[in-house]
């Protein structure tokens, strides 16, 4: 029997098989044609289209904040994305195990459920991101200890105190990569009067970009269009910078955190004190996140080890020992 698990991110795909480990890491990104509504190109072909295709092609993100915005083009995408994964001939329908945000509806909920379905899953389960991030970051879950763990993806950031295999408190912002990549471009419109585009702001981001003012100050040439003349422009932005123009955004995030310390009861707060916090997802590898976090609850914080994989990693353990998990599988609240 085939079984793949799904980290359905806003900014990234990423399948997990069991046994091979990650098999796709790909841009949620689908191109259209805007003239038959056909898919043209799925993933990073289509990331390549972003903001240089000609009218008849539109390239679009179908997943907003980590939920489903457009239902037909996320079938589509989990179609292709299943397919790639097996393979070729499909003479099983494979089981789809697939991470959503915590704060997720229940018609979203659905709307996944449904969507995976149609793309020729035999089973959808949905288990929640926070979940599969402490899974596969080792965390165990299953103890009648609290672990924090602060998930921070593309398009949301997940935090919450997991015991004894389910979510005691947590909230969901809608914060991650994506606003601190808008937030650069925002800054550098403002300060240098240039407009780059986003996948320009996301290399200014991984390059210089720091939750801390750093010691030693880091620099990097950025190219983009001058707002006055119109014409190509190329500037030294500094990490200084950068870490000013995603100050408002982290803020938010430290905010959900107290809020999720303030809300967990005794008990427990006591037992996050000691084992730390946990963050993981691609975001969280932005330079000194881990400090920032210390700095402002006074409890030690550490990035996981392939952050980046830990929900893939995550839904592909909890797959595997489907047993064990089904509480926090079925754990709807």
């Amino acid at each position: 029997m085939k079984k793949i698990g799904i980290d359905l991110g806003t900014t990234n795909i990423l399948v997990y098989m069991p046994g091979k480990g990650v098999v796709i890491n790909e841009p949620s990104v689908v191109a259209i044609s805007a003239i038959d509504k056909k898919v043209i190109a799925v993933g990073l072909e289509a990331k390549e289209m972003l903001g240089r295709t000609p009218d008849t092609i539109i390239a679009q993100k179908p997943l907003k904040d980590g939920v489903i915005a457009d239902y037909k083009t996320t079938e589509a995408m989990l179609r292709y994305f299943i397919n790639k994964a097996i393979g070729g001939i499909r003479l099983f329908r494979p089981e789809v195990m697939v991470a959503v945000p915590a704060g997720i509806t229940s018609t979203e909920r659905k709307a996944v459920i449904d969507a995976t379905i149609a793309a020729g899953a035999k089973a959808a389960y949905i288990i929640k991101e926070p979940v599969v991030a402490a899974i596969g970051a080792n965390i165990p879950i299953g103890s009648a200890s609290g672990h924090m763990i602060i998930d921070i993806g593309g398009g949301t950031s997940e935090i919450a105190v997991i015991s004894l295999g389910g979510i005691v408190t947590s909230t969901s912002v809608r914060i991650g990569g994506n606003k601190l990549d808008h937030a650069i471009t925002e800054f550098i419109r403002r300060k240098h009067n240039l407009a780059i585009g986003e996948r320009t702001a996301e290399e200014v981001k991984i390059n210089v970009g720091s939750a801390l003012y750093l010691k030693e100050k880091m620099y990097m040439e950025v190219r983009g269009r001058d707002m006055i003349s119109g014409l190509p422009k190329t500037i030294k932005v500094s990490s200084d910078d950068i870490t000013e123009a995603i100050q408002p955004e982290l803020e938010g995030i430290v905010m959900a955190v107290k809020s999720v310390l303030h809300e967990t009861p005794p008990e427990l707060s006591a037992d996050v004190i000691t084992n730390g916090i946990t963050m993981s997802g691609g975001t969280s590898l932005l330079r000194n996140i881990d400090k920032l976090v210390t700095q402002a609850t006074g409890i030690s914080t550490y990035v996981a080890d392939d952050a980046l994989y830990c929900v893939a990693k995550g839904t592909g353990i909890a797959l595997e020992n489907l047993e064990s998990y089904k509480r926090s599988i079925l754990a709807t609240k």
